[in-house]
């Protein structure tokens, strides 16, 4: 006798391109399926029984490419794999109507939110955005996901963002606000977030140049590389720009006492975080990691099954 699949609640929107497209609801409740996703796999191990995913990658990747694999995997489905441009041997909407001819879903990391959202938009089949030049949303979910363990909750939190007001900077906004949590980040002038977004937050949010200012009184402090992927050239003028930014014991100590470390990785120690604060008690940054894994099994689950 076949064992029934546990219930799981579908998103309202058919495909995830950006934050905004779960609810805070749809985002509570994909939370607790990816905890209890995490306890007891077994339950879902046949869920996307037959399913498939492209993963269409323009940016290199670790975290990412191996657990959308896995992740897939262990729900019964399988994934292909494409690296390079995409929209450049053939145009963009070809692409994404022959995929969806042969696959359940598709995955994409991508130097431009446009083609994801183009994606989205000439594809039937689910849209995934795992990283572009604006969002991060599959990372903030794991993060949501490994502060709700650590803490218990996210009501009440502070969390501090010290440096580039980037793609990460951009997604943690908007899940910690929409979570309970107030948010802080402290950037050089000329690297903080759009107003826009800022004005986006659904709870209390404060901008400085000062990290220390940011930092006080946090239960998480997070930080990411001054160059994201595609600026290597600038890389030199950001590391003298960001100096006085990096996470280490003197501004990590003006944080709460039980405060954690958090940073989405690949990580450049002695630059943007010292090899100190990695490796202490208080970094989770390998929950994150792992938490990549059920996060995304969650929201596969809540998109395909």
């Amino acid at each position: 006798m076949t064992a029934m699949l546990p219930r799981v609640q579908r998103l309202t929107h058919s495909d995830f391109t950006r934050d905004l497209d779960a609810s805070a609801e749809e985002l509570r409740a994909l939370l607790d399926l990816a905890a209890d996703v995490k306890r007891s796999p077994e339950r879902y191990r046949t869920a996307l029984a037959g399913k498939s995913l492209a993963l269409l990658f323009e940016k290199p990747s670790l975290r990412t490419r191996v657990t959308f694999e896995l992740a897939i995997q262990q729900l019964g489905g399988f994934a292909i794999l494409n690296e390079g441009a995409i929209g450049v041997r053939e145009p963009l909407k070809d692409i994404a109507r022959n995929l969806d001819r042969w696959v359940s879903g598709i995955v994409a990391r991508t130097f431009r939110q446009q083609t994801v959202d183009d994606l989205a938009l000439w594809a039937s089949v689910p849209v995934i955005n795992a990283l572009s030049d604006l969002w991060h949303p599959c990372q903030a979910l794991a993060d949501m996901q490994t502060i709700q363990e650590h803490f218990g909750t996210t009501r009440g939190l502070k969390l501090a963002f010290v440096g580039d007001g980037n793609n990460v900077a951009s997604s943690l906004l908007l899940n910690a606000t929409r979570l309970g949590m107030s948010f802080s980040i402290a950037t050089p002038a000329g690297y903080g977030l759009p107003d826009e977004l800022v004005r986006m937050a659904e709870g209390p949010v404060q901008v400085t140049t000062d990290p220390v200012e940011a930092v006080r009184g946090a239960q998480i402090v997070y930080t990411d590389v001054w160059t994201s992927m595609g600026d290597e050239d600038k890389a030199a003028a950001r590391r003298a720009a960001f100096k006085a930014w990096q996470v280490n014991d003197e501004l990590f100590s003006h944080a709460e006492p039980e405060a954690i470390f958090m940073h989405c990785l690949p990580a450049h120690r002695g630059e943007e975080v010292t090899d100190s604060i990695m490796e202490s008690s208080r970094s989770v940054v390998f929950d994150e990691a792992e938490n990549r894994l059920h996060a995304q099994k969650a929201l596969l689950l809540m998109l395909l099954a």
